[in-house]
């Protein structure tokens, strides 16, 4: 189902509106965009998250994370970030450059992980090793030694995504129209 929308104030809800709609339905393809960001060597590093919640009013995504992963440090390090979200359904692209925050800690974390940790996604967070860790030469996730190090209370860490731009694509055979909008700004752009 394709949405052909002609005015900001026809677009801007509606980017809103299928945002909250992804953190809402696993199936939507928004659900999962591509989050890109800077490493220590200031080199790219690009991985797919889970959009979580959405809060079109102060502008903000929100994503789990382990608290341990390298993109936790990497944000910490350099705020900036990029996400990208692809819907074929609606034939949109969108680019949002975001700065992040990590939390780790306090009531909303734990009243959060209180839901997650009654399903299966809670080993993610519980697990002794971090994201990426090496394992054993040899040896695959089925076979992996079991680790004697303790697994920690939890690892689980929300990543606050706080919209600084948007650069929406929109596909058609009509003609493709591209737009960049921030919180106060809209402009029209060559696709």
């Amino acid at each position: 189902m394709k949405i052909h929308l002609q005015t900001p104030e026809e677009i801007r809800p509606q980017i809103w509106k299928e945002l909250g709609r992804a953190s809402l339905d696993r199936h939507h393809e928004w659900r999962t965009p591509v989050l890109a960001s800077a490493d220590a060597d200031g080199l790219p590093d690009a991985r797919t998250v889970v959009l979580r919640q959405v809060d079109a009013g102060a502008g903000l995504l929100t994503f789990y994370t382990d608290s341990r992963s390298p993109k936790v440090a990497q944000l910490q390090a350099k705020a900036p970030a990029m996400l990208v979200f692809w819907s074929a359904r609606l034939s949109w692209q969108l680019r949002v450059r975001v700065t992040c925050s990590v939390i780790t800690s306090g009531p909303e974390v734990e009243a959060l992980w209180q839901g997650v940790k009654q399903s299966a996604a809670a080993g993610d967070y519980l697990s002794p090793l971090p994201p990426g860790a090496l394992l054993p030469p040899a040896s695959g996730m089925a076979d992996a030694p079991k680790s004697s190090v303790p697994a920690p209370t939890h690892s689980f860490a929300l990543l606050r995504a706080q919209v600084l731009q948007m650069d929406w694509l929109a596909l058609s055979r009509d003609g493709h129209r591209r737009a960049q909008l921030s919180a106060n700004t809209w402009e029209w752009l060559t696709p």
